[in-house]
């Protein structure tokens, strides 16, 4: 083929790759109404970047104010948005109304659909995926082909992030759901997740049943009561860090941003009970430092490590000397 000279932006180097919807929140109040850019893989995207990892966001937006407010809101953290994501008439929205007694009521306007890409010509070392991408048509079926294309040439994870209003039956998203864990390395559900897709089951019966289709890895996020994390091999149970919580708003996606880092930097031990104890505690400390503060707001590499530190020297520091009765 006849070299043109120019670079294919797929080829530039990326760690990880992220496929999934970027929406504009709308949150409708008496006092008025704000925007904010939001969907959970475009949170992800945000978060690594803003902990040094090169990430890539492959996502439809359209050529509207929206849509740049999202560019701008990810180039500044260092997303680079990969080609032909700037596909939609206009950019998706969620819209929350939050009445005067408190109560919100929610409507969507959601369009979702990728263009296919050649991503095996420079596989990125994770390729992350969920939420509605994972569910929603016809985006859904070009994002489980990508996870077919690159099964076994890179490290996949997966969140489903699920919300109901937008699935159809509960049989059609778990067999969705059930589907591309079998092409996916780790999983990572909250347990309100984990409850909506196998009610019947307790958490730690819901990441035995991931591991049996196929994943290495299942972690399901608890709050305030930590998360678990399971192999084959082991089961671990992370306390939460401590916080003071402002609001919930983007922890999980923190989390997921922080185990995908863990990932990345875990060296040659794999997921020994060691690298996952540290995996856990590294994400359980992102979600802690984003809900002490407002809204989708991850932590830098350096608040993480500086929030690591901390909690290391607190785990260190000796308690009070027992009293004899």
């Amino acid at each position: 083929m006849h070299n043109t000279g120019k670079q294919n932006p797929l080829r530039q180097v990326t760690d990880v790759v992220v496929i999934g919807e970027a929406l504009t929140d709308v949150v409708s109040t008496p006092a008025g109404t704000s925007n904010h850019p939001g969907g959970s893989p475009a949170n992800v995207a945000y978060g690594l970047a803003r902990l040094g990892v090169s990430t890539g966001l492959l996502t439809a937006v359209g050529a509207d104010r929206r849509g740049e407010a999202i560019e701008n809101h990810l180039a500044g953290a260092g997303v680079r948005l990969l080609p032909c994501s700037r596909s939609l008439a206009r950019t998706s929205t969620a819209t929350a109304t939050i009445a005067e007694d408190g109560s919100a009521s929610y409507a969507f306007d959601i369009t979702w659909d990728v263009e296919p890409q050649d991503l095996a010509q420079a596989p990125p070392k994770v390729l992350h995926t969920g939420s509605i991408a994972s569910f929603l048509a016809p985006g859904a079926a070009k994002v489980k082909a990508i996870l077919q294309q690159l099964r076994g040439e890179c490290t996949i994870t997966y969140d489903p992030n699920i919300r109901p209003a937008l699935l159809g039956t509960h049989t059609e998203a778990k067999r969705v759901f059930e589907e591309l864990v079998y092409l996916t390395d780790v999983v990572k559900l909250s347990d309100e997740d984990a409850r909506w897709l196998y009610p019947l089951q307790a958490p730690e019966e819901t990441a035995t049943h991931i591991l049996g289709l196929g994943a290495e890895l299942a972690v399901i996020t608890k709050g305030s009561s930590g998360s678990l994390l399971a192999t084959r091999a082991t089961r671990l149970s992370i306390p939460a860090a401590a916080s003071e919580v402002v609001d919930t708003i983007g922890a999980g996606d923190s989390y997921m941003s922080a185990l995908i880092l863990g990932l990345l930097t875990r060296g040659t031990d794999g997921l020994a009970p060691s690298v996952l104890e540290q995996i856990g505690r590294t994400a359980a400390m992102a979600a802690a430092i984003t809900v002490g503060r407002a809204g989708a707001n991850p932590p830098t590499g350096d608040e993480l490590r500086a929030g690591l530190r901390a909690s290391g020297d607190r785990r260190r520091r000796p308690g009070p000397p027992h009293s004899r009765s």
